[in-house]
């Protein structure tokens, strides 16, 4: 076994004991460690509002607006162009946001915690699909729902949360990932099962603590109409997940990727907190009705955390149905997890996929593999467009770019020859 080797089943098995659970919640300024007022958090690497993509654009309008820092959308863009407010990646805030991702001190955040490691991730509610803050929509309707949410479906969710979480059952979010993949889900663009499997674990409690059955009533609806609730949760639950692989000398473990609009970015086990970048690839879309291709935004979100956890895209196989959102077929779904298995080093026996016996998920993206191979991560993934505001215009495939991958090999090897 070589050294690179030892070091990778190192970092395998810190993931691989990972116990990630849901915590608690809390006001971003209050809970995300190192957020300030006019500090906006985005997703994907470090980048400046001049380089901005039009959803992420679009994302710090909103936010800006939802804080009270501005009254008009022009105002908003002054201010954000102004150096006022500072932007940083989630990932830097041991933070995940699907899409922009942007977080603002004041919005609501669910708190996860490695049990095993003991440290604590972060992540937004989600608000649903459409014409939604994390699409880069930032009109009243938005800016009203995110406030409900705030003011309705923060609370209730907080109380109930809080007392399991003091139960001798707290929610196992490992243990609702795994469930949901046997159910057909893959925890990125299919989160129907993961959803279900929570509003089961959470009912009972938002019964027993809320007592205004008008507002909860509205809650429980929401959470059920929304099948996409989990997929913030599932993000948290990777990044607590990940993290503890920061560090591992030696190790060629992908433990970071993510994409801003404009920028893809990853981190690498025995390389640290550098980021290795290149451009956002485009994705190949499946189009809501209205959209053409030239409407689409090239790749964004930190929700390819799932798939350096080795589920979402690498585990397509086990959710056939997720084509009739993404394209392709069941037979292309089962061909891309098969061609993961090729780029990763180990397999996951807490995460199976059933259409392949039972096998563990492709899990632990190589570096030198991705390298040697020629074969880059995919994604099944959200498209915005980009024209700021707009919101989203439909899902698809994205493999990530090999640029990123390249010069982080170059510096692994000279660091590690």
């Amino acid at each position: 076994m070589t050294k690179v080797d030892a070091a990778n089943k190192q970092a395998l098995q810190k993931l691989f004991d990972a116990e990630p659970f849901l915590v608690g919640m809390g006001i971003a300024k209050d809970t995300i460690p190192g957020m300030k007022d006019k500090m906006l958090l985005h997703a994907g690497p470090h980048i400046t509002y001049d380089r901005m993509s039009g959803p992420l654009i679009g994302a710090v309008i909103g936010a800006t607006l939802y804080e009270g820092w501005a009254d008009s959308v022009e105002e908003a863009r002054e201010v954000l162009a102004s150096g006022e407010i500072v932007f940083e990646p989630c990932h830097e805030h041991a933070s995940v946001g699907p899409m922009a991702g942007v977080i603002s001190p004041g919005m609501p955040v669910f708190v996860v915690e490695n049990r095993k490691f003991g440290n604590r991730s972060y992540a937004t509610m989600n608000e649903g699909l459409g014409r939604v803050l994390r699409m880069g929509a930032f009109d009243d309707s938005v800016i009203t729902h995110l406030r409900w949410m705030e003011n309705t479906l923060f609370p209730i969710l907080k109380e109930a949360i809080e007392k399991r979480s003091n139960a001798e059952d707290p929610i196992d979010l490992k243990n609702i990932i795994a469930q949901a993949l046997h159910m057909g889900d893959e925890l990125h663009n299919r989160n129907k099962a993961g959803t279900s499997l929570l509003f089961r674990s959470l009912a009972p409690d938002l019964a027993e603590t809320c007592q205004d059955s008008e507002k909860l009533s509205r809650v429980l609806r929401f959470i059920d109409s929304n099948d996409h609730f989990f997929l913030n949760l599932g993000m948290a639950s990777a990044k607590a997940s990940l993290d503890p692989l920061n560090g591992i000398e030696g190790s060629s473990i992908v433990y970071i990727m993510a994409r801003n609009g404009t920028d893809f970015g990853i981190k690498v086990s025995g390389l640290g907190d550098t980021w290795f970048k290149c451009a956002a690839a485009q994705p190949d879309v499946l189009l809501f009705p209205g959209f053409t291709r030239d409407d689409v935004n090239p790749d964004i979100g930190d929700s390819a955390i799932m798939e350096t956890y080795g589920i979402g895209g690498f585990a397509l196989a086990a959710a056939p149905a997720i084509v009739q959102f993404v394209g392709g077929t069941p037979a292309d779904a089962v061909r891309y997890t098969r061609e993961m298995y090729e780029i990763c080093a180990a397999e996951n026996k807490s995460f199976t996929i059933p259409q392949l016996n039972f096998r563990g998920t492709p899990t632990g993206i190589d570096l030198l593999s991705v390298v040697e191979t020629g074969i880059t991560p995919i994604l099944d993934t959200g498209a915005a467009h980009k024209v700021p505001g707009k919101g989203q215009v439909g899902a698809g495939i994205v493999r990530m770019p090999s640029e990123a991958f390249v010069s982080a090999a170059e510096v692994f090897a000279e660091k590690y020859a």
